[in-house]
């Protein structure tokens, strides 16, 4: 079985949100946090076939399918997102991309293609719930103000799983763009992995545009509405300078809580104390 280690996060007072960023991380606000415990990582597809095996979990893409990113040939109109998603009903957390399924080498990728009421079941399963918004922005950052260079080092390194060059047709990494093993980019001040970039990651808070009224959609495995719309944080692999720079703590998404996309993952916090009794 594969296991989940934790980390515990402090409690804190922090700046939540971004006066300078997209509207909808303003105002800023000083907010205080209760100490608590996260996943090191986003959960796996190695932790969530465990899950899966143990409970018999079927996940709502597994019926309905998946958004999948497709790379268009050229620049195009980047107000148009459909040119470069699709939705394939044979896409899940199985077969991200709605084609090929999920090998060995991919045990250690953050599993993508999940629901809001996939990652809650996950969750109580492990013992613990999806963050809050406030839990996993203090999480990401610590308060601490990313280097102007981000996501690049000072000397031109890369330091997160995001998109270099110009989004959607023109990637300059090596590698094509997708999810990458957990962990393959330095840790944050707390010790914890591909809190930016890699897969975004869903919280338990309802989507407002005025982040300072949090409410949430979920507690344990019960959705209490599958039409909401929940906050995704932290940006993914196609976060890119030219069209959505959300690879920031204080960024935040709209994800809808019964759809699932081949860039959107999640992992799990706990009281403190306590880590994952399956961890």
């Amino acid at each position: 079985m594969s296991t989940s280690p934790t980390r515990q996060v402090p409690a804190g007072t922090f700046v939540q949100g971004d006066d300078h960023g997209y509207p909808e991380e303003a105002p800023s606000r000083t907010v205080a946090v209760a100490a608590f415990e996260i996943d090191v990582h986003p959960v796996t597809n190695a932790q969530f076939a465990d899950f899966v095996a143990a409970t018999g979990h079927v996940t709502g893409a597994e019926s309905t399918g998946a958004a999948v990113f497709v790379a268009p040939a050229g620049a195009v109109d980047l107000g148009q997102p459909a040119l470069w998603w699709q939705h394939r009903r044979t896409a899940s957390w199985r077969r991200p991309n709605g084609v090929d399924p999920l090998s060995a080498e991919h045990d250690d990728h953050p599993v993508v293609g999940v629901t809001v009421a996939d990652a809650a079941a996950y969750a109580a399963w492990v013992g613990g719930r999806l963050p809050t918004e406030t839990e996993w922005e203090w999480a990401a950052g610590g308060g601490i103000a990313l280097a102007p260079t981000w996501p690049l080092a000072a000397d031109g390194m890369l330091l997160a799983n995001v998109w270099l060059g110009e989004f959607p047709w023109r990637s300059i990494r090596a590698a094509a763009p997708g999810t990458m093993p957990v962990g393959s980019f330095p840790p944050n001040v707390f010790g914890l992995f591909d809190m930016l970039g890699n897969a975004w990651e869903l919280t338990s808070d309802r989507w407002t545009v005025d982040h300072r009224r949090p409410a949430r959609c979920c507690s344990g495995s019960a959705l209490h509405e599958t039409t909401a719309a929940v906050v995704a944080k932290g940006g993914s692999f196609l976060c890119a300078a030219n069209y959505c720079r959300r690879y920031r703590p204080p960024a935040r998404h709209f994800q809808g809580a019964g759809e699932a996309a081949g860039h959107v993952g999640f992992r799990c916090v706990y009281e403190p104390g306590r880590a994952s009794p399956r961890g």
